[in-house]
């Protein structure tokens, strides 16, 4: 391993019943087989006797997040679900974050059986092949342990942090033997834009419904809405230039080859709309989509976004008032930043609740 290797950790940690304390063991386990590790809470918030507004905390926790996440090698990413199906959407927006750093992503569950068996709300249509989630909408990709971007970007390790620290170490060790052999080389072309720009600026519309039968016709009307707004649109159903689809029945190279064309839109477009609806009944994110919102952000994106209910996450998620704070039915921390849902999407992202033609409409008036 290199003199100082830098690795982030990423995890909801910080909202469990004596999380810092793990969270901490977890540092001081890392920093003892010499990583220099980096953490959202590294650096401090507030000066003695400053006052500072809830948004306001959250854009300097946010900042730390970009400070930590900035210059990473590596990152190990909690993946255990979050109130609800998915895992917690904080930490996946990190993981897009290192990923378009470059940093390494390695991921740690104990559960890494299918989506379609760990999610016991599905439900089998007899008229069409496939199943359902809690809300119709069709359970994609569900022979994979986790989303697509998820099982793309991440090495995911069926274990606990220590093993998935183990498991990175050696990694890193048997890569660096290979820097020893002769003539071998691993040079990967870094993507770039594969598009040419013209005068409109280009809309990816990141949605966790890319999945469904109805999607493609869903698209193609939202489509004529962007475009009549003066946008180019591109969508998840969409090729994207310079990716070939790929015909294959291998779980994993399918979905790499969308993983490649998802976040090939992410690189083309100027502006993202991501979907931050809560998803397959619980009260985080799909995913793929809090994944490309933090790939985004990494590369400059403008972003927005939109929800049913932007109310605080305080009043959407039920919670029981402690001395201290207030704690959902898991016992977990509710943040509360009067924003919707986790921090590092309300630092970011600007969030509507309108239909989508008025949404469009006052995003083209923003950007003026």
């Amino acid at each position: 391993m290199k003199k100082e290797h830098k690795l982030y950790l990423a995890s909801p940690l910080c909202f469990y019943p004596n999380g810092y304390s793990m969270w901490n063991s977890y540092r001081k386990e890392a920093e003892f087989y010499g990583f220099t590790v980096t953490m959202p809470n590294d650096n401090k918030l507030v000066e003695e006797g400053e006052t500072v507004s809830k948004r306001e905390m959250s854009d300097r926790i946010f900042q730390n997040c970009v400070w930590g996440i900035t210059g990473v090698d590596g990152i190990l990413v909690n993946l255990e679900t979050y109130r609800g199906s998915e895992p917690d959407g904080g930490s996946i927006y990190e993981m897009g974050m290192a990923y378009a750093v470059g940093a390494r992503c390695y991921g740690y569950t104990r559960d890494k059986r299918t989506v379609g068996v760990k999610y016991q709300a599905a439900r089998y249509n007899e008229e069409v092949t496939g199943a359902y989630d809690i809300n119709g909408n069709v359970l994609g990709h569900h022979e994979l342990p986790f989303s697509v971007d998820v099982c793309a970007a991440a090495k995911i390790i069926e274990g606990n942090f220590s093993d998935c620290l183990m498991i990175y170490r050696t990694d890193l060790e048997e890569e660096s033997k290979l820097q020893g052999v002769r003539g071998y080389k691993c040079v990967k072309d870094e993507p770039k834009v594969t598009i040419e720009k013209g005068d409109r600026p280009v809309v990816y519309v990141s949605t966790s419904d890319r999945d469904n039968p109805d999607a493609a016709e869903k698209y193609e009307q939202w489509r004529k809405v962007l475009n009549d707004a003066g946008f180019e649109a591109y969508f998840p159903t969409d090729k994207a230039a310079g990716v070939e689809d790929i015909e294959t029945d291998d779980i994993y190279t399918k979905a790499y080859n969308l993983f490649d064309r998802y976040t090939q839109h992410v690189r083309n477009c100027d502006i993202i709309i991501l979907d931050l609806n809560d998803y397959r009944g619980g009260y985080e994110p799909n995913s793929d989509v809090a994944f490309e919102a933090g790939f985004a952000y990494m590369q400059g994106k403008k972003m927005y976004g939109y929800m049913d209910d932007v109310k605080p996450m305080i009043e959407r998620i039920p919670n029981v008032l402690t001395a201290e704070d207030s704690r959902d039915f898991n016992g977990m921390n509710v943040e509360n930043f009067d924003g919707p849902l986790n921090l590092m999407f309300g630092a970011s992202v600007k969030l509507f609740d309108d239909e989508f033609p008025e949404m469009i409409r006052k995003i083209a008036e923003d950007l003026k």
